[in-house]
Formats: structure tokens, C-alpha cells, sequence
């Protein structure tokens, strides 16, 4: 590792930043942090030079010009090629999975398509916000790795699915799932600037969090609020 480097982590989410505010500071070289996309120029990273730039959790497509001109990785909670596109959190749940692999990957045009510098086991239990909190520090770990060891990354390999992208409509409750179905579907929209699960019950909606399963009951917090027409 190389403590002259420069590298970049893009993301814009709270748990993301958290742990690159520890992982920056024990790690040689020179580590910038960008959370807005009116940082992400072309000229900027010129001035930086960066060894690598990654993208822990970034919502827009990254420009061909820097994608060509940078190393540029990205993670997707999915056991690539398996699960490319949208939502992959919600859409393995919905699946029935409890266990994938946080891929870490170079970005290319294609979405999700470029090759593979690693993967790691996530699990899948508890809220949308304890998985994204648990894949923040797998994440923390794998950048170190991609950096001690530079990796040449991989072709993927295997039958190639697609997941797309959740619709806030797919969030409403239907009332005719199974407590399991109904738990899952509370827990993975549970996170931080997600939208919650939830039923209208006249001029009122329903919103759902803090879901506990046990044998034969499920618990949950409930705001309510006056239904939008």
C-alpha cells in the first residue's frame, strides 16, 4: 500500500460515512470523501488522481468519461451475477433468501456487469437498517482489502438474473400475508430515508417499523398520518 496514494469513497449514506470516518483514519494514504454529486467531476478527480474511487452506496449513474479514466468500484448486496439491477435488499428477502455476498466490483457501463475484485458473506436477518449497518463495516473491510492486495478483478461467471427496481406502491400491506411474509415485508423497508411498509385504514395511513417476530404474534411501532388523496 502505497502511503503517497489517493483514494475516494462516494457514498450518501449516514452509516457509509460513519465508518469511513474510522477506517480513513487507520489506513495509509490520502482519503477523500465525496457525498454530493456536484463533487463528482472529471476535473476534480483529475486534480486528485486517486488509485481508486469507491462507490459504497451511490444513486447515480457515474459518467462513461470517468468510469474510463478511473478505477471505479462499486458494491452490490447480491452474489453477482445473480440479482443485477434495483432494490437488491428488498428483493432477496422478498425471495425468501437469509444469507448473500456483498459484491465489490469495477463499475462499467452495464449495470452491475463488470468483473469482480471480491465477495463476502452478508447475512440477511433483522432490519434494513442492521443489514446496511452490518454491510457498512463488511464494506470497510473489503475496501482495505482491495487496497493491501489490488486485486485483479474477474469476468463474472454463471446464469445472469435481474432484480427492478421497488416501486413505493409495492410497499403498501395487502392483508392477506402470512406473519413471516408480513414480518419480512415491515423489516426490509426499516431504515433510515426508506419508506416504511404500510396500510391506508380509511383517511389514514399506516406506517410500519420495529417489527418482532415470535411464534405465533408480530409486534411493530405505528405513526399514522392523514392519507394523501
Amino acid at each position: 500500500m502505497n502511503p503517497n496514494h489517493h483514494y475516494i469513497v462516494a457514498t450518501i449514506k449516514d452509516w457509509h460515512i460513519e465508518a469511513f470516518k474510522h477506517y480513513s483514519k487507520d489506513l495509509p494514504g490520502n482519503w477523500h470523501l465525496i457525498t454530493d454529486k456536484a463533487q463528482l467531476t472529471p476535473q476534480f478527480l483529475r486534480q486528485i488522481s486517486p488509485k481508486y474511487i469507491f462507490f459504497p452506496h451511490w444513486s447515480w449513474i457515474v459518467p462513461k468519461e470517468i468510469l474510463t479514466q478511473f478505477n471505479c468500484v462499486c458494491f452490490h448486496m447480491t452474489d453477482l451475477p445473480y440479482g443485477r439491477g434495483g432494490s437488491p435488499l428488498q428483493n432477496l428477502i422478498a425471495r425468501g433468501h437469509q444469507e448473500t455476498k456483498l459484491t465489490a466490483l469495477k463499475m462499467t457501463e452495464e449495470l452491475d456487469a463488470g468483473p469482480i475484485y471480491l465477495k463476502s458473506p452478508l447475512s440477511l436477518t433483522g432490519s434494513a437498517q442492521q443489514i446496511f449497518e452490518r454491510s457498512a463495516l463488511l464494506t470497510a473491510k473489503m475496501i482495505t482489502s482491495i487496497v493491501e492486495l489490488q486485486p485483479e478483478p474477474t469476468p463474472q461467471t454463471g446464469a445472469v438474473t435481474h432484480f427492478n427496481r421497488r416501486t413505493p406502491e409495492q410497499s403498501e400491506i395487502q392483508g392477506n400475508e402470512s406473519l413471516d411474509k408480513l414480518y419480512d415485508v415491515i423489516r426490509m423497508l426499516d431504515a433510515k430515508s426508506y419508506p416504511k411498509a404500510f396500510l391506508h385504514y380509511g383517511d389514514f395511513t399506516l406506517h410500519f417499523e420495529n417489527a418482532q417476530l415470535t411464534d405465533d404474534s408480530l409486534t411493530a411501532s405505528i405513526s399514522i398520518s392523514k392519507r394523501e388523496k
